[in-house]
């Protein structure tokens, strides 16, 4: 039974359909039901028991996967088997239910994926004005810690040179000496 809905890339219906995806928790290959919303480029995957059980409207997605940048790859292994690399290094091992299937959503996947790449790269790079903010907020946390590091030096100095008859056992003295080491 062929479960997979295809269409135009152009349209902004979803690519959907049954799958099954290789998991390392159970060892094995679970049935899924996956979407893909065209207008974010997510790939979503849900709990899915067979032909009697749906998807839920407002259902929380078992997991989901950016296609930007990713490379979507038949397998060598079967007819039926492909692989999603993600740009964030996930990786999703799926199957299809028969090789036409799989070209089929081999051919979506890619698309779609191909479409929000190049949506990816046609964003403008940050403005100097941004990069110098960025650069002063470093540059105002390095000079913070430094000063820090240098009022916990000077505290250290303090707690050693103290008048206190006990100096090496005064509990709030150690406390303070300890937090300033390291």
């Amino acid at each position: 039974m062929k479960m997979i809905k295809t269409s135009s890339i152009g349209s902004n219906r979803p690519l959907s359909g049954q799958l099954y995806k290789y998991t390392n928790v159970v060892k094995g290959w679970q049935q899924r039901w996956f979407a893909v919303d065209p207008e974010t480029g997510v790939l979503s995957y849900y709990l899915f028991d067979g032909p009697g059980d749906t998807v839920q409207p407002g259902q929380p997605a078992r997991g989901e996967a950016h296609l930007a940048a990713a490379v979507i790859c038949p397998s060598d292994e079967d007819s039926r088997t492909f692989t999603i690399n993600c740009a964030s290094g996930d990786m999703l091992k799926l199957r299809a239910t028969d090789a036409r299937a799989r070209q089929e959503w081999v051919n979506g996947l890619r698309a779609i994926a191909e479409i929000h790449t190049k949506a990816m790269g046609a964003n403008p790079p940050l403005q100097p004005r941004e990069q110098l903010a960025v650069h002063d907020a470093m540059a105002s946390a390095r000079q913070q810690l430094q000063a820090t590091e240098l009022s916990d030096a000077a505290l250290a100095r303090s707690i050693e040179s103290s008048d206190s008859p006990f100096p090496h056992t005064d509990p709030d003295l150690l406390l303070l000496k300890v937090s300033t080491d390291y």
